[in-house]
């Protein structure tokens, strides 16, 4: 299994302003549909379907286990088949997103808007936990949402099951 560690931010406006004056650099724009197969208080399972900017769709399933800033994590390919003979007759919902992902100094942030809730988000991913923690993040960062269970997509998924 790969390590995930990554600390996400909560964020009161996309950074408009460090994109016009170049302090930040557009890599990429992307649609996630985003479902959960299975879950436990430590471990997931979900399927996503990724829709770039030209229109062109990819779908992945990933595993998660674990809490906090370092995750277990294994992603892979799978086909869109696949994808829809999962999901069929489930009758669940996907948690949508847009994620922007951005670039500054080398360091690549995912900006996530939700849109079946009134949330935006930065994260950011580290190759170590010594880098993570050393890590001061951009004054266009809002506060740091750590482990808060409220904000996990797992937790936002959920909720929207139930409406």
């Amino acid at each position: 299994m790969g390590a995930e560690i990554e600390r996400k931010y909560l964020l009161t406006a996309f950074p408009a302003a460090e994109l016009a004056n170049n302090e930040l650099t557009q890599v990429s724009k992307q649609y996630i549909y985003q479902t959960y197969l299975a879950f436990s208080d430590d471990q997931e399972i979900r399927v996503r379907q990724l829709v770039d900017s030209s229109g062109e769709s990819h779908f992945t399933h990933t595993f998660k286990s674990g809490h906090g800033m370092v995750r277990e994590e294994v992603e892979y390919s799978i086909t869109e088949p696949i994808y829809k003979q999962l999901l069929e007759r489930t009758g669940l919902i996907p948690l949508e997103k847009i994620r922007t992902t951005l670039e500054a100094d080398g360091v690549t942030y995912e900006i996530d808007e939700y849109k079946q809730i009134d949330l935006l988000v930065v994260e950011v991913e580290f190759p170590d936990l010594q880098t993570a923690e050393q890590f001061v993040p951009p004054s266009w960062f809002g506060r740091e949402l750590g482990s808060e269970e409220e904000f996990r997509n797992k937790s936002m998924w959920v909720a929207l099951q139930k409406r």
